[in-house]
C-alpha cells in the first residue's frame, strides 16, 4: 500500500502542525549540533594521536563539511523526489555509515580513513540541512522565521555544549596530561603502542552514535511530520517570478550564501580553534576541553535574547545588522588586547573571552541571513536552499586558512582572518539582502 502523507501549503500551516513540526526539528538540530561541535574535540585529540601539525589537524572540518560543497544541490534533487521527511531519514542512514567508518580507522589509526568517515557524516547533515533549514524557514510567517530558528539554535547549540564535554569523559583519563607531556620523549615502539591505544578509545563512542543516528532516522520516517508544498506559487509570486528561469536570477539569495560561507567559517573557528588557543596559554587540554561550552553558552544566550525580542522588541534585520557590528568589534579586540585575566578559574590572556563572547555575537546571523535570502524564491526554494547549503563548506575552508597562518604567523595573529569576514556580512546586513538584478544599483 502507498505511503499516506500529508502535505500543507507553505503560506498558512495549521498552528497545532507548526509546534508538532518545530519539535520534531528540534530533535534534528539537536543531533546536528552534537555531530557537529564534537569536532572541537577531535581536532586536538587527532593532532596529538595521529601526530599531526595545526594545519592538518583542521582537515577534520575539512572533510567534515566540505561535503556540503559537493552534496547540497544533488540533495536538492533528491528532496523533489523523496520530500523534506524522507529526505532527512536518509540523512541519519548515511550519518549512521559514517560513524561505523570510525572504527575501522580508530583500529589501524588511519587518519585518512577518520577523514572518510567524518565526510560521510557530513554528507548525511547536509542532506538534514538541506530538508530542515527552508523547512523551518517558511513554516509560518516569513517575519518570525527568526524567532523560530532562535528556538532550534538553541537545541543545536546545546548540542555543542554537552558533546565536547561527554566526548572528553568518555575518551580523556585523568592522567592524561602527564601522558600526553611524556608522549614526545617515548621511542618509536612505546610512543606507536600508546597512540594506538589512545586513538581506539573512540570506536565504542562512534559505535553508538551510529546505531543511534540509524534509530533516530527510523523515527523520523515514522514521525507525522507533515510535508510542505514548495513547487505550487500563489499567484503573486508566481507574476513576481514569471521571468525567473535560474536561481542565479535572485542575486540576493547568491550573496547571501557567500554570507553563509564567511558566518559559518567564523562560527567554526571561534568553537573548533578555541581549544588550540587556550592550550597556546599554557593551560592543559583537560582543563581548555570546557572553552568551546563557553562560547555556545554565550551563542545560547544570543538565541535566547531573539526568541524574546523578535519581533515585538526588534525586528529580525534590525538584529542581524546588530550582530554583525558586534563581530566585527570582537574580533579587533580578540588580535588587539593583550592581558592577563583570572576569570572563572582560569589564568588567560583576556583576548580569549572575547573569543567566547563571538559565540554571543554570531547567534542572530544565521537566523538573520536564511529569511532575507530565502523570501520569494517559490519554486525555487529547495534549489536555493541547497545552494545555501553549500556555504556551510565555509566550515572546513575557513578554518584551514587559520590552521596554515597560525603555522604561519601564530594562533592569535590568525584570528585576523575574522575582520574580512564581518565586514562582508554587515555589508549584506545593510545592503546585499536588497539587490534584486546584477548591476550596481539596488
Amino acid at each position: 500500500m502507498k505511503e499516506q502523507t500529508t502535505t500543507i501549503p507553505t503560506q498558512a500551516p495549521d498552528p497545532k502542525r507548526i509546534i508538532v513540526s518545530i519539535s520534531i526539528i528540534a530533535v534534528v538540530f539537536f543531533v546536528i549540533g552534537f555531530i557537529s561541535w564534537v569536532n572541537a574535540i577531535l581536532i586536538p585529540y587527532f593532532k596529538i594521536a595521529c601526530e599531526l601539525t595545526t594545519f592538518e589537524s583542521y582537515f577534520v572540518t575539512f572533510a567534515f563539511y566540505i561535503s556540503y560543497l559537493v552534496i547540497s544541490v544533488p540533495s536538492s534533487y533528491m528532496l523533489k523526489k523523496t520530500g523534506f521527511k524522507k529526505g532527512m531519514a536518509i540523512g541519519f542512514a548515511v550519518m549512521s555509515v559514517g560513524a561505523f567508518i570510525f572504527i575501522p580507522a580508530a583500529a589501524t589509526r588511519t587518519y585518512g580513513m577518520f577523514l572518510t568517515g567524518l565526510f560521510a557524516l557530513g554528507t548525511g547533515l547536509s542532506v538534514l540541512q538541506t530538508a530542515a533549514n527552508p523547512y523551518i524557514t517558511i513554516l509560518g510567517p516569513i517575519e518570525r522565521a527568526a524567532q523560530r530558528i532562535s528556538i532550534l539554535g538553541v537545541c543545536n547549540k546545546g548540542a555543542g555544549i554537552l558533546a565536547p564535554l561527554i566526548f572528553a569523559a568518555v575518551i580523556l583519563r585523568k592522567t592524561d596530561t602527564e601522558l600526553f607531556n611524556r608522549i614526545p620523549l617515548m621511542n618509536p615502539a612505546e610512543r606507536s603502542v600508546v597512540l594506538d591505544e589512545l586513538i581506539q578509545r573512540v570506536m565504542v563512542p562512534y559505535l553508538v552514535v551510529g546505531v543511534v543516528l540509524l534509530l533516530l532516522g527510523l523515527l523520523i520516517l515514522k514521525s507525522p511530520l507533515p510535508e510542505i508544498n514548495t513547487e505550487e506559487e500563489d499567484a503573486e509570486l508566481s507574476k513576481a517570478n514569471a521571468g525567473k528561469k535560474s536561481i542565479f536570477d535572485f542575486p540576493f539569495l547568491i550573496l547571501g550564501a557567500i554570507a553563509i560561507f564567511l558566518h559559518v567559517g567564523t562560527q567554526v573557528i571561534s568553537i573548533d580553534t578555541i581549544i588550540g588557543y587556550a592550550t597556546s596559554m599554557h593551560i592543559p587540554l583537560l582543563e581548555a576541553k570546557v572553552f568551546p561550552s563557553y562560547t555556545l553558552f554565550a551563542t545560547i544566550c544570543g538565541y535566547m535574547l531573539g526568541v524574546i525580542a523578535i519581533p515585538k522588541l526588534i525586528s529580525q534585520k534590525k538584529a542581524f545588522q546588530l550582530f554583525t557590528i558586534l563581530g566585527c568589534v570582537f574580533s579587533l579586540l580578540i588580535v588587539l588586547v593583550k592581558t592577563r585575566v583570572l576569570f572563572l578559574g582560569h589564568d588567560t590572556d583576556l583576548s580569549i573571552w572575547f573569543l567566547v563572547l563571538l559565540g554571543f555575537a554570531n547567534s542572530l546571523i544565521w537566523a538573520g541571513i536564511w529569511p532575507l535570502a530565502m523570501k520569494g524564491l517559490g519554486r525555487f526554494t529547495k534549489l536555493g536552499a541547497s545552494i545555501m547549503i553549500m556555504g556551510l563548506c565555509g566550515n572546513g575552508l575557513l578554518p584551514l586558512v587559520y590552521g596554515y597562518l597560525a603555522d604561519l604567523q601564530g594562533v592569535k595573529e590568525a584570528y585576523w582572518i575574522l575582520i574580512p569576514c564581518y565586514l562582508y556580512l554587515i555589508y549584506y546586513a545593510f545592503y546585499g539582502h536588497k539587490v534584486k538584478k546584477w548591476s550596481l544599483k539596488l
